[in-house]
């Protein structure tokens, strides 16, 4: 009887340590740092109102706000975990994880859980004022929530194995540019602020290879009327190619992520992270 609780315990340990570190990212400064860019866009798009689309039934900024949702889960799911895997790689965490039993389980257990709540915490502050500043933006049939959850569930599970995947591969926090130009570059053409068919084809079907199309579109299918499908690619809102395109690289990111994350673990060691930090202190120079 105690191998399934044994094999259970860095599970549990892992969503308290998520639900611990959450707390403590919403009574810290880092949630002004992770809303303040999307609070910007919002202010933007508001601006966006009375701004129309041909062919749109809504504003230009009413249609914006469900790709804003979309794109705060990609970029979370992303971004989030990458610069979590690498910063705490550098100041010896994931060290200390992986000195104790089950440790590195319950680290990205706990990291995963803690990305998951903060990312929909920070949608539900922008979607639950959102649908009141802006026409058309609704969130009242069960339809729409059940979308908002699927699209919310799935956006997740495609993004944030990547975002693992992408913090096992880089060491310096600095680089962590390396991760956010190919974000901002989805983004630009992924159809979050314009739709996305006034694009050339070549670049529509770039956009369609990754996660960012597919979650903005999915909360757009989940909060506009379904007239506005009209301006989409194929004039719908393409459920089944939307969970299905974020399945694939749902799959694509868990068979990835602990190959890379097991070689970055065996690499290492207490001499690794001291002269990690001695590089660090030394870009910083004297002080």
């Amino acid at each position: 009887m105690s191998t399934p609780t044994t094999a259970r315990t860095p599970y549990v340990i892992g969503l308290k340590r998520g639900w611990i570190e959450f707390k403590h990212s919403v009574m810290s400064t880092d949630i002004i740092g992770f809303l303040f860019p999307t609070l910007i866009a919002v202010i933007v798009i508001l601006f966006l109102r009375d701004v129309d689309v041909e062919g749109a039934p809504v504003s230009l900024g009413s249609m914006s706000l469900p790709s804003l949702l979309g794109m705060n889960l990609v970029f979370g799911g992303l971004a989030g975990l990458a610069g979590q895997i690498i910063t705490e790689r550098e100041d010896g965490t994931m060290l200390r994880a992986k000195s104790i039993p089950g440790g590195m389980t319950s680290y990205v257990m706990g990291a995963s859980v803690s990305s998951s709540i903060f990312i929909s915490f920070s949608i539900a502050l922008i979607l639950i004022p959102g649908v009141m500043l802006f026409p058309g933006v609704s969130f009242a049939s069960p339809t729409s929530w059940l979308l908002v959850v699927l699209v919310t569930v799935f956006s997740l599970a495609a993004t944030m194995p990547i975002g693992v995947v992408l913090g096992s591969m880089f060491t310096n926090p600095r680089l962590m540019g390396l991760v956010m130009f190919p974000i901002m570059g989805m983004t630009a053409i992924s159809g979050i602020f314009y739709p996305i068919t006034a694009l050339p084809g070549w670049l529509q079907g770039i956009a369609q290879v990754f996660p960012m199309y597919w979650a903005g579109l999915g909360m757009r299918s989940a909060l506009l009327p379904d007239s506005m499908a009209a301006v989409e690619i194929g004039g719908s809102w393409r459920h089944l190619e939307t969970f299905g395109v974020l399945g694939i690289w749902a799959l694509i990111g868990l068979v990835l992520a602990p190959i890379l994350l097991r070689r970055m673990v065996r690499k290492e060691s207490g001499s690794a992270v001291a002269e990690r930090q001695e590089r660090s202190a030394q870009r910083g120079g004297p002080r």
